[in-house]
């Protein structure tokens, strides 16, 4: 069979990649050819999808540490990098809500959303183009944006400018490094049914209000195959590009929403 892919072989980093939306994006690209490493705060949890790696023939490694530390970072890129010889996809899951009404949203609530949503991956990417560069092998880094990044809402504020940021930072990096044959971009979920956020009546009459055309929930596996798509030679001439995994909800005008 073809590989259309273009994936077989290649070396990935992804981090987040215990569970939901990461675990789904590791068992993609594993199937498609990738070894993978796992980043993650927990062994069991990233071990686990580990074995599922190994199982479909494929080599798995787990990277331990906190992307809100930048030391911490390096060292699960170093470890990546030593392990397999090379990281040729980088994968970011990370990245978390939390609302705060902007009157009594604090400098501390801004800074933490801020190096969750945002900086973690200045810091994560930077450090992986290094290894990029220096190799000279190329490749691909994805984001997990947000509607948020593009809508603004009420109580948004910290959590919503971080994931404009990411969009903003993901343009910014993708015209500099294409010189070095290196394509970034991101991806950006709207309502995803995950370990955290469950369909419940409450939440599908939430969508229904809110006026999602595909009125329901996204799944954790459409938003990995939009990052297996964009980790892939099937994207080889998309960079700095931002696509949308909402079911039609950023396309749809106030008045399909009335």
């Amino acid at each position: 069979m073809t590989d259309i892919f273009g994936l077989n072989g290649k070396k990935a980093l992804v981090v987040g990649g215990s569970a939901g939306i990461g675990e789904q994006t590791v068992l993609r690209l594993a199937k498609c050819g990738c070894d993978v490493a796992i980043g993650g705060r927990s062994r069991d949890l990233a071990d686990a999808v580990g074995r599922q790696v190994v199982s479909m023939g494929r080599q798995a490694f787990t990277v331990m540490g906190d992307v809100t530390d930048p030391e911490s970072t390096a060292r699960m890129v170093a470890e990546a990098d030593c392990f397999f010889g090379g990281i040729d996809v980088l994968v970011s899951i990370i990245g978390a809500s939390h609302w705060s009404p902007y009157c009594e949203t604090t400098t501390k609530f801004w800074d933490d959303e801020q190096d969750l949503n945002l900086r973690h991956f200045f810091v994560l990417s930077r450090e992986v183009a290094k290894v990029m560069v220096k190799r000279k092998t190329g490749g691909v880094m994805t984001c997990v944006t947000s509607i948020d990044g593009i809508q603004g809402a009420p109580n948004h504020s910290a959590y919503g400018a971080a994931k404009a940021g990411l969009i903003h930072l993901v343009k910014s990096t993708a015209t500099e490094l294409a010189q070095h044959g290196i394509r970034v971009n991101g991806v950006g979920p709207g309502w995803i049914v995950t370990p955290r956020v469950h369909a419940t009546e409450n939440s599908i009459n939430i969508i229904r209000e809110s006026g999602v055309p595909m009125a329901r929930m996204g799944q954790a596996d459409e938003v990995a195959d939009a990052i297996l798509f964009m980790s892939s030679d099937l994207s080889s001439y998309v960079t700095g590009q931002n696509l949308m995994v909402d079911g039609g909800w950023s396309a749809a005008s106030l008045l399909f929403r009335a």
